[in-house]
């Protein structure tokens, strides 16, 4: 079921929540998230990529840690390891394209994610440009 364009959603991050990090899924990257990421870390590009990026011709994502149950290589006890720096897909969590285009979708991650239903209005509008900018920067993924 669509969201009504007349309506709006509620999200607001829940502080200490790192539920969304705990997802099974891939975390993909643009060009810029990499750099970005290997510069507040203080490495260099190639030895980033070489350590914590997966790379197709297409797409690059975040390296799942083998044998570990966590999902992101930058989760720590604290919260993200690169939160200034995160990543446009994990900024843009809940507003993804297939939550915010269904209703059903959007309520069913309310069941697991605190801050859906939290925070100020947001109007539909608003929740379909950040979805966009999701397609816009990952259109292969």
């Amino acid at each position: 079921m669509a969201l009504d364009p007349n309506s709006g959603l509620r999200f607001e991050c829940q502080p200490g929540c790192r539920k969304c990090c705990e997802v099974s899924g891939y975390v993909y990257l643009t060009e810029n998230d990499v750099s970005e990421a290997a510069r507040f870390l203080n490495m260099e590009q190639s030895v980033f990529e070489a350590q914590y990026i997966f790379r197709t011709r297409n797409m690059r994502r975040v390296r799942k840690p083998s044998g570990k149950s966590k999902q992101c290589p930058f989760l720590n006890e604290s919260g993200c390891g690169i939160h200034p720096v995160k990543p446009v897909q994990c900024r843009l969590f809940p507003f993804w394209p297939e939550l915010v285009e269904d209703r059903k979708a959007w309520k069913k991650t309310g069941t697991w994610c605190p801050g859906i239903g939290q925070g100020p209005l947001i109007q539909i509008g608003t929740a379909m440009e950040l979805a966009n900018e999701m397609r816009e920067k990952y259109p292969d993924a």
